[in-house]
């Protein structure tokens, strides 16, 4: 498979999309490393190829840093994982922006307050950042948590979608 790539400049430092032929994104962050885009995927999803083009879901990114932070919710996203794993990231991609949950409050949407710690792991192993906004989940005591892309474009994303409410 070859897949596209694109690094774009944003407040938050670069921002690379890998996405597919049919422009879903597969993986993305704040980096211009493509293997650290890369090593978000398991070996069996990474492309064969990758082709420097422009990408839809950059569009939507930058319309998101322009103040529409709901721009990034219509970008199409592919990711491949167990069956609660894919229903945890599309139940990430109801979070509304400036309404963070807490993980317990995460695992709650998913069927099972008590699986804080799968809620935690369903955000850890998302790889299309941003376009699936596993940043939206806090800590219970409404600390940040972690982030795979650094704590500090957590809470400048966090506090964009604040502002924009």
């Amino acid at each position: 498979m070859t897949a596209l790539i694109q690094t774009i400049d944003t407040p938050d430092g670069p921002f690379t999309i890998l996405a597919d032929a049919e422009q879903r994104v597969l993986a993305s962050g704040w980096t211009d490393d493509v293997e650290a885009i890369l090593g978000r995927l398991s070996a069996a999803a990474r492309p064969e190829e990758l082709r420097d083009a422009e990408t839809d879901a950059a569009a939507a990114a930058l319309a998101y840093y322009a103040g529409d932070v709901s721009a990034i919710d219509a970008v199409a996203v592919k990711q491949t994982g167990t069956a609660l794993q894919r229903a945890g990231w599309d139940a990430l991609r109801g979070i509304e922006p400036g309404r963070p949950l807490t993980y317990t409050g995460f695992a709650a949407r998913l069927g099972n307050p008590n699986a804080v710690r799968a809620a935690a792991s369903i955000c850890a192993r998302n790889a299309p950042a941003l376009y699936v906004p596993c940043h939206r989940v806090l800590r219970t005591d409404g600390s940040l948590g972690g982030f795979a892309w650094g704590l500090a474009v957590k809470q400048s994303l966090l506090a964009r979608e604040s502002a924009a409410r």
